[in-house]
């Protein structure tokens, strides 16, 4: 049965369907970013709301800025961009269709879609999943670096923006000449302290431009701080032949994911919104609390298990949980090095929230591959691992585990295994990676002189003598060996 919406009633009764007339929804919020994470997460969240009643104006226009973004967009317009969101773990799958986009914004070099849709009032949140790399942040400053060639391309082209946050700066200056409301801008990436980090960003940009016009967004826009998770794995075409076959459901863009979700939001809006207390989410005054938690214990463990199961000849998230040395290597690490220096969450036990992250690692269903955890580390290292390194610097703790993680990922990106199989192109600076891994190899500390992800930990004596230890003992004892000395001694 091929999805659409003239076949919701034809489907069978275990997928539930959306519980309101979509014919009287109408877009609230621009959506940048239509990738599995959004539509499994913020999507379902807003779909829960609108079904209780009350909340139509606050469908999602779809919008992307990425060339891949076109066949995002036309695979859901020929569903009438419905989708399935399949959750699944050892007791079973769980399937609903997701109605709550309203239309997808044509993509294009120009965003001339965006555009038009950021001046429309009725749009009052612009929310934005375009990946933890993509918001011009320098790892040496830790701010926004306003030196990127295509910031600087955005500011001297103020009407032909490049970037999303371009677009954004030149949809606010359309709001402010029109005397309306400016809209919410509103991140919903992995990445600490996101608002602030877009905000950064979007007045980055405006101040190269137009003071005044910087000057009002810094006035008058808000930029809530959010922390989101749900794991959500690639799909593929097994998976969707498995909805086709399990549910007789043909869905060219189907999300899988884990039952789990989680959003905690700062309630900081510029123009309303919507009442998503009702359906799970938690407002709080302040995120930060709760990112820490989750990016140095969540983030920051898929990091841990990801390259040494990789290294290890593994190819799932649940299969590196069920190795007992890559297990016993994310229990030392977080035990000992990173939960010690997570600051405390208000109503959280971090020992039961390190617990619920070992079963959600280890749920088979998922099947969240370790090539997908694998990559991106030039960008997600300095976010996941390297913050909770500085921590433990500064309280003059142990670095050993953490360091053992950075080499880990510095073996992986030698791009050949250790029974001489290729590893895969897996980052953005894949060929940078590579060089600096094998020159690493006789001299490790030119890893670390990768700035712009090591920043001062790459500079620290302790942190050097611990990763030096670690990748030697992995080139002469091989990562099986590495994890069991380091678990039985530490390495010494």
């Amino acid at each position: 049965m091929k999805l659409s919406a003239d076949t919701l009633g034809d489907l069978r009764p275990e997928i539930a369907r959306p519980a309101f007339d979509r014919s009287n929804l109408t877009a609230g919020i621009l959506h940048v970013g239509l990738g599995n994470f959004h539509r499994a997460h913020q999507a379902v969240y807003l779909d829960d709301l609108i079904a209780k009643g009350g909340a139509d104006d606050w469908g999602i226009l779809g919008a992307g800025v990425m060339p891949a973004d076109a066949a995002m967009r036309e695979g859901l317009k020929e569903q009438d961009c419905l989708y399935t969101v399949l959750e699944q773990d050892a007791s079973g799958d769980t399937g609903r269709i997701i109605g709550v986009m309203t239309d997808f914004a044509p993509v294009s070099a120009n965003h001339a879609g965006i555009l038009r849709a950021m001046e429309n009032p009725a749009i009052r949140i612009v929310s934005l999943t375009v990946t933890e790399g993509g918001y011009f942040v320098s790892a040496e400053t830790g701010g926004f670096n306003p030196e990127h060639p295509a910031i600087l391309a955005d500011i001297a082209n103020p009407d032909a923006p490049g970037t999303i946050f371009g677009a954004i700066v030149a949809g606010l200056r359309a709001r402010r000449a029109a005397g309306q409301v400016p809209f919410t801008v509103m991140s919903c990436d992995n990445v600490p302290h996101n608002g602030d980090v877009c905000r950064a960003a979007v007045l980055g940009i405006a101040a190269g431009q137009d003071a005044e016009l910087a000057a009002w967004i810094d006035e008058t826009v808000a930029f809530p701080n959010g922390m989101v998770d749900r794991i959500t794995p690639a799909t593929t075409e097994a998976r969707i032949a498995h909805l086709r076959d399990a549910f007789d459901i043909e869905d060219s863009r189907p999300v899988f994911c884990e039952p789990f979700r989680q959003w905690v939001l700062e309630d900081k809006f510029t123009a309303g919104r919507p009442a998503l207390e009702e359906v799970g989410v938690q407002f709080v005054p302040d995120v930060t609390p709760y990112e820490h938690m989750k990016i140095r214990i969540l983030n920051g463990g898929h990091a841990m298990i990801a390259y040494a199961g990789a290294l290890l000849g593994l190819t799932y998230a649940h299969d590196a949980m069920a190795h007992e040395l890559v297990r016993g290597f994310l229990q030392k690490v977080e035990t000992e090095e990173v939960i010690p220096i997570v600051p405390p969450v208000p109503d959280t036990s971090l020992t039961e929230y390190f617990h619920l992250i070992e079963q959600r690692f280890s749920n088979p269903r998922v099947e969240d591959t370790l090539a997908r955890l694998c990559h991106d580390g030039s960008n997600r290292q300095p976010k996941f691992i390297v913050p909770s390194a500085a921590d433990c610097l500064a309280a003059g703790r142990s670095v050993d585990g953490l360091a053992l993680a950075s080499a880990l990922w510095c073996r992986y990106c030698f791009g050949t295994g250790e029974h001489h199989e290729e590893i895969p192109e897996n980052d953005p600076a894949w060929k940078r990676l590579v060089e600096t891994s094998k020159e690493a190899r006789n001299r490790p500390e030119a890893w670390l002189e990768m700035s712009d992800i090591y920043g001062e930990v790459g500079q620290s004596p302790v942190f050097h003598e611990a990763f030096s230890r670690a990748l030697n003992a992995l080139w002469a004892n091989g990562t099986e060996a590495t994890l069991k000395s380091y678990l039985k001694d530490g390495l010494r």
